[in-house]
Parts: structure tokens; C-alpha cells; sequence
């Protein structure tokens, strides 16, 4: 490795070690904790791998990107940062195509979600994948995750100390997919990638961007079964979502 290429990788490092202190200051957290998944494998960044010849050279992007989730996936299987680990079913770590150009990032998984170990199955995920469907995709075309990859008891909100243990994993499987389009559905999911405490209803309608890919906010599909009305609002986000991703098939024909 040149001298360039390990500036290059002290530099990443510094910076996701930054980005954690960061995170943790945010939620209130005065003890920083890192651990070696932290900054990734073998010192690198979360998301980037070390370059490394044999057979992973071969390897479709496809299938890479498949492998580093699984890694992900298996670590988080033996995760007991916090207590959420010890009285999940199932860990619920995400589904869809990691090629996807567009990623739904939600709030925690619910009481169907850790039976199934799958995001968004209840009646909340059965209306998110008619939201899905109405822009002209299928549920397999895109990414599901949430902040959480654990369900709170009793479906409580998630604790400050919770989403900053865990936000790491979420932030390594956005980098690893890498969608042309994110989504963030409801409070947790928006504040929390946004880096704000604005409620849903100034966020929604109009794209912001997460390190450097546009973000949509809209209400969380469980809001909607609560609050029917709002739906139209929904659509109306969707579609900017479906038209913008619309033009950018026009410059590139893989959505």
C-alpha cells in the first residue's frame, strides 16, 4: 500500500471516529464507546473494504454487496450492546435488493416484525408495499431497514442510548447499498439521519439530502392507519420521489 493509500485510510478512520463522537454528543451520550465495528474491519471505515486480490476480485458488485450485508448481519446476531438483544425474537435487519436505487429507512421493528425477523410485515409493512407498489415498483425492487434492528417492549419509542448504538449499522448498510434515494418514514428515522429535532410535518414534501444522497421525509405508514387523512400527503411525497427517480432513468437506465 502507497503512502497516498494509508493517508487516505488514516483519514477515513478519523473521520468515522469523528462522526461517532458526534453521534453519541447528539443523543446526549457523554461516555464514547467504540468498538472495532465501529471503524470496520481491519481499521477501515465502515462500508469500504480493504482492497485484496483472489476471489472476491470475481465477485459481481451484486454479490459483494450481499456478502458485506450478510457480515453485518452475522455481527449484529451476536450484538448485546443494549438490552434489546436480550429480549428480541429475532433480529430484523433488513430485506430487499442491495442494488436498490431507492431505501426505506423506518423506526423499529413491531411485534410481527420480530416474530418474522422481516421489516415492515404487519399492517403497517401491507401498506408500505401498496405505497411501493403505486410508484410503479415492487417491494423486492427496494431496500427496507429501520434504526433499530430490535423491537423496544411493548413497541415503546427508541431510547437516545439505543439509537446510538445502533445507528452504526444502519449507516454501514446505506453505504454498502449506496440507493440513488433515501426515504425516511416518520419521526425517528428523519430526525435521526437529518441531524434535527423538526417535526415530520415542516420535514415532509420537499427532498434534503444524507451525506450527499436525497432524502425524502414523509409519515410513518403506522401514522397513516392511525390518521387516514394524510395520505394524500403521502402520495404527494411519493411522487416526487417516483418522478425523481424517473429522471434520473432517463440519464441512467438502471433505477
Amino acid at each position: 500500500m502507497h503512502m497516498d493509500e494509508i493517508k487516505g485510510e488514516l483519514a477515513s478512520i478519523i473521520s468515522a471516529v469523528k462522526a461517532r463522537i458526534d453521534l453519541e454528543k447528539r443523543f446526549g451520550v457523554d461516555t464514547v464507546t467504540l468498538t472495532k465495528s465501529d471503524v470496520g474491519a481491519n481499521g477501515c471505515p465502515p462500508g469500504k473494504a480493504v482492497k485484496t486480490s483472489g476471489d472476491r476480485t470475481s465477485m459481481s458488485e451484486k454479490e459483494k454487496k450481499i456478502k458485506l450485508l450478510e457480515d453485518i448481519k452475522n455481527e449484529m446476531l451476536a450484538c448485546h450492546k443494549c438490552t434489546l438483544g436480550k429480549t428480541r425474537t429475532n433480529l430484523v435487519f433488513g430485506v430487499g435488493d442491495p442494488m436498490a436505487s431507492l431505501m426505506f429507512v423506518g423506526e423499529a421493528p413491531g411485534r410481527d416484525e420480530d416474530l418474522q425477523g422481516e421489516p415492515f410485515v404487519g399492517r403497517a409493512g401491507q401498506l408500505l408495499t401498496k405505497i411501493i407498489e403505486a410508484i410503479g415498483l415492487k417491494r423486492s425492487d427496494v431496500y427496507i431497514a429501520n434504526v433499530l434492528k430490535c423491537r423496544p417492549p411493548e413497541n415503546r419509542n427508541p431510547l437516545p442510548e439505543e439509537i446510538v448504538l445502533c445507528m452504526p449499522y444502519l449507516i454501514k448498510q446505506i453505504e454498502i447499498i449506496q440507493p440513488k434515494v433515501l426515504c425516511a418514514l416518520g419521526t425517528f428515522a428523519a430526525q435521526t439521519l437529518l441531524n434535527t429535532k423538526a417535526p415530520v410535518g415542516t420535514l415532509r414534501g420537499k427532498f434534503h439530502e444524507y451525506e450527499g444522497t436525497p432524502m425524502m421525509v414523509t409519515y410513518h405508514p403506522a401514522y397513516l392507519l392511525r390518521n387516514p387523512n394524510d395520505k394524500a400527503k403521502v402520495w404527494d411525497d411519493m411522487k416526487k420521489v417516483r418522478d425523481f427517480l424517473g429522471e434520473l432513468s432517463g440519464k441512467d437506465s438502471k433505477i
